[in-house]
């Protein structure tokens, strides 16, 4: 299935999860390094998400999405971030939260990745292309 772009629903899934591999990467080197610092797990997610969603909005706004050019730059920031917070912040502090007593923070941290990957493709096509499905 192709948009009105030329690049097709696949290859920008592709794109953003290629993405998202090295922004997972990114997150969990982040979040290792403030926990090896002595920060607090829910804190070292906090800094870990800021450092990774603004290499994320990058890359997925050059690289795997098609921009559209009538929203503006600091509105799909805006989306692109107020999203990002209540998707892979909240998952993935609500599984460190309700977890990590039972199965330690690094399982609960990659859970809660893996959870939150799925629905950040359609905030992050909505935040940058204006559009969810089609």
């Amino acid at each position: 299935m192709s948009d009105q772009s030329g690049r097709s629903l696949g290859n920008k899934m592709v794109r953003f999860a290629t993405v998202g591999l090295a922004n997972t990467a990114i997150d969990l080197a982040a979040f290792s390094l403030l926990l090896w610092f002595g920060v607090l797990p829910l804190a070292a997610n906090v800094g870990a998400w800021v450092v990774a969603v603004a290499f994320s909005f990058t890359a997925n706004r050059f690289w795997s999405f098609e921009r559209d050019h009538s929203i503006k730059l600091a509105h799909s920031v805006f989306r692109f971030v107020s999203l990002g917070a209540l998707i892979s912040l909240g998952v993935s502090s609500v599984f460190i939260a309700g977890l990590a007593g039972w199965i330690d923070v690094w399982p609960a941290k990659i859970a809660g990745v893996i959870v939150a990957a799925a629905l950040n493709f359609l905030a992050a096509r909505w935040s940058i292309e204006g559009r969810l499905l089609h």
